[in-house]
């Protein structure tokens, strides 16, 4: 992926270094369990924050990486690119769009969704609009998932901008609203739904940003599609508990989340995107 030259955003904020005091997730929930929920973001992080607990106490100063060294240029470049190129998605449909900002942290951190950490995953918490990363996160998705390149990360952060889309576009308050009154299955079928449009949105993202400027190599598809692959809810809930439970599905299969990325990648319109009025 050619992001050497792609225009760094200035809405990173970098709270690596800063810990704050606090045990192990509470509750009972195990790392791998919480990973498994909560990956890519995709239940509603307002309930998945709080069963992590919260923490009391100021945060701690530690040691933080260099403010400008390569990981942190690489997320502003990938965050930039998304800027530009929904600022444009939505100038054109006559729409000012938003620019969400993105944290950076350690361990642990505070949002305006309740107490974020890096064993749940990337997220994006509505209430504040704003994407949370412990880009510790990364190695898992290369050693654990099998998921490595610098375009299956870029996939991750375009996957939670996707979910600051359906804020601005007001979608995901419709279905938060549609949530309260549905079932638990019903809920769960809401979520997929959410989560497959923003694997779409991912890809739609990066087939305009690359019109935009060229930016995609060879192989880098690949490495977007293999991630999605890898956290399918069908494969995670195979390698966590050896069974599949399709009911408790909340962010689509393997299968599905490809598919929905590859429809982003080709659509002329992100009407293409309607996970809600199609099937999945």
């Amino acid at each position: 992926m050619r992001w050497q030259d792609l225009t760094r955003s200035q809405n990173v904020e970098d709270r690596r270094g800063l810990r704050i005091p606090g045990g192990p997730i509470g509750g009972g929930i195990g790392v791998l369990v919480v990973i498994v929920i909560a990956l890519i973001s995709g239940a509603d992080p307002r309930q998945l924050l709080n069963l992590a607990g919260q923490s009391s106490g100021a945060p701690e100063q530690g040691t933080a990486p260099p403010a400008n060294d390569s990981a942190s240029q690489f997320v502003s470049a990938i965050l930039g690119s998304t800027e530009q190129t929904w600022g444009a998605i939505f100038q054109a449909s006559g729409r000012t769009y938003r620019d969400p900002t993105l944290v950076l942290y350690t361990g642990m951190t505070q949002s305006a969704c309740g107490m974020g950490q890096a064993a749940m995953g990337p997220f994006y918490c509505p209430e504040d609009e704003k994407v949370y990363i412990d880009l510790s996160f990364y190695e898992e998705l290369r050693s654990r998932f099998q998921a490595p390149g610098d375009f299956a990360q870029a996939y991750v952060i375009a996957h939670e901008v996707g979910h600051h889309v359906q804020k601005l576009l007001g979608v995901s308050d419709q279905v938060h609203q549609l949530e309260e009154r549905s079932s638990e299955a019903q809920a769960n079928v809401l979520s997929v739904r959410m989560e497959l449009q923003a694997d779409c949105y991912a890809g739609f993202w990066a087939s305009r940003a690359d019109r935009m400027k060229p930016m995609l190599e060879s192989g880098d598809v690949e490495e977007a599609l293999n991630a999605a692959s890898a956290i399918g809810d069908d494969r995670l809930q195979r390698q966590s508990q050896g069974t599949v439970v399709p009911e408790t599905f909340t962010h689509g299969t393997s299968a599905q989340r490809v598919r929905w990325f590859r429809q982003g990648l080709d659509a002329t319109s992100l009407k293409a995107c309607d996970t809600f009025n199609s099937p999945i």
